[in-house]
């Protein structure tokens, strides 16, 4: 008898939870895309930087600011996403965002901004370390990396509005040319806290709180429109309980030290926190906060022009990106990231070399020679590197460390964003074109280390991860890659009993799976 394959295409209740799940945690992307874009634009009008007063020194300040927020949010925000849950997590963080865009639409002085600021990313950074963990823990693996790698993909969606908004705010006399951007600034965190009603409860957190029967309904609407007997459903059911007994009965925490106790969660915690670095310091954040003044090293210095580039370079990267993120479960992980760091290698180089030798030239075609280079350098990077900013790490953190990874993850991406936003106006202001010829040195070494370091996770759950770093998988349920793609016989498979006790001590069987790869 064959072999059967499961359908899970999704059907209407499965695919809306589904998409309910990842539009509440896109928010902070969202929110994050908007204030690099409205920064952007505001640099750029004489409303915002004569209102304040800024010089270099008080610009780094207002822009950076927010990455201090975010490394503030680092310490601690894990132990908050572990103690209270992933939802309740995003819910505080929208709140806490909310308060700080209030407070910065408000604004009087550089303090008050800067504090606003500094409120924004504790609130964007609690929502970017709770966002991805729920993301990774709740959506069935095959929709895993759409979920995850549109979560940043849409950093561009907030880009694309904010440029619009400050576009069309840029003629106002007024302060109101930058305090409407600010308060439209909270407008995803409201969607946010409006979805999360909506949405359940990552089922290995309720897993992991003894809540086992909230969590198999949980696995069985997102993978079999709430059929708890499908065999898939079952199966990765079966996987989670397994798994989070054995990190329980060996001794394995939700405590900070747990992310560096083994040679396994240290080498896990080294590759999430690559992407944090990698991400943050490979040059697109000069562009995604101090594109004026690249454009005026360029040789572009009209407003109008600066603000048009701005919105169609949004666009672009968000098409670019929608590409990367459908290639990433086909390509796999390592594969994106190494094409997309070759190829942004190449482009900063020709950017730098353009702008050096057309920044103050009247030469119209290298103007736009240069132009084209800042495109195609945001293309190679968007292609990767945004769907990649927060799908790969959550992947490899297992459960006893994700939350607080993902937390470590964040305080060093705020922690390099302070170091690049704070630090990059001078280098623009002394050095000039020649700081991009650094930054694509440094380039070339984050292509050596993802080469040599990296693990491809594509096409596995995140219980069958565990198996590519500890050397053994902690369940004895068949891949669900191979039952989906009729390779296991689980027609006899079912779950014996379900025992609740506290913290994953369940007891569960099961019956009759048979490898028919071979």
């Amino acid at each position: 008898m064959d072999n059967p394959k499961f359908n899970l295409v999704p059907k209407s209740s499965r695919l809306i939870s589904i998409l309910l799940v990842a539009a509440s945690c896109v928010t902070s992307s969202e929110t994050l895309g908007f204030d690099g874009s409205m920064m952007n634009g505001l640099n750029i009008l004489p409303s915002y930087t004569d209102f304040f007063h800024l010089n270099t020194t008080t610009l780094a300040l207002n822009t950076a600011s927010v990455w201090l927020g975010g490394c503030i949010a680092g310490f601690f925000y894990g132990l908050v996403t572990d103690a209270i849950g992933r939802k309740n997590s995003l819910l505080l963080a929208a709140i806490i965002t909310i308060l700080g865009v209030i407070l910065q639409t408000a604004s009087q002085n550089v303090a008050m901004f800067v504090v606003s600021r500094i409120i924004i990313g504790f609130g964007t950074a609690g929502s970017g370390s709770a966002g991805p963990t729920y993301l990774a823990e709740t959506l069935p693996f095959e929709w895993r990396a759409w979920g995850l790698g549109v979560f940043y993909d849409f950093w561009y969606v907030g880009g694309l509005i904010a440029s619009g908004v400050t576009y069309g705010t840029a003629k106002m006399d007024s302060t109101w040319a930058w305090r409407i951007p600010s308060a439209l600034q909270g407008l995803f965190s409201v969607v946010c806290i409006l979805l999360l009603p909506f949405i359940p409860e990552s089922p290995r957190w309720l897993v992991h709180k003894g809540r086992h029967e909230e969590a198999l309904e949980v696995v069985a609407l997102t993978y079999a429109d709430g059929d708890q007997q499908n065999p898939v459903v079952l199966a990765q059911y079966k996987q989670i309980i397994d798994t989070l007994k054995y990190e329980v009965e060996n001794g394995e925490t939700l405590g900070l030290m747990q992310t560096v106790k083994t040679p396994s969660s240290r080498k896990r915690l080294l590759l999430a926190i690559s992407v944090a670095i990698i991400t943050m310091l490979s040059g697109n954040n000069i562009i995604s906060y101090y594109l004026g003044t690249m454009l005026d090293n360029a040789g572009i210095t009209d407003t109008t022009t600066q603000l048009e580039i701005n919105i169609i370079l949004n666009a672009w990267c968000l098409t670019i990106a929608l590409i990367g993120t459908y290639l990433v479960d086909k390509m796999g992980r390592k594969l994106v990231a190494v094409c997309s760091t070759i190829f942004l290698i190449i482009f900063l180089f020709m950017f730098g070399g353009l702008t050096a030798a057309y920044g103050t030239s009247t030469n119209t075609a290298g103007i736009y020679g240069t132009v084209a280079a800042l495109f195609l350098f945001q293309g190679s990077y968007s292609f990767g590197w945004t769907p990649l900013t927060v799908l790969y790490p959550p992947e490899v953190l297992n459960f006893p460390i994700r939350a607080n990874g993902m937390a470590i993850y964040n305080f060093f991406t705020n922690a390099v964003g302070l170091l690049v936003t704070f630090a990059f106006p001078y280098a623009l202001a002394t050095i000039e074109w020649k700081i991009y010829m650094i930054n694509g040195a440094w380039d070339v070494l984050e292509l050596a280390f993802v080469l040599y370091f990296w693990v491809e996770t594509k096409g596995k759950t995140l219980e069958e991860i565990d198996e590519l770093f500890d050397g053994v998988k902690h369940s004895d349920v068949p891949d669900l890659e191979a039952i989906l793609n009729g390779k296991v016989d689980v027609s006899d498979l079912i779950v014996e009993s379900v025992e609740v006790t506290d913290k994953a001590q369940a007891k569960v069987g099961v019956k009759g799976a048979k490898d028919d790869a071979e």
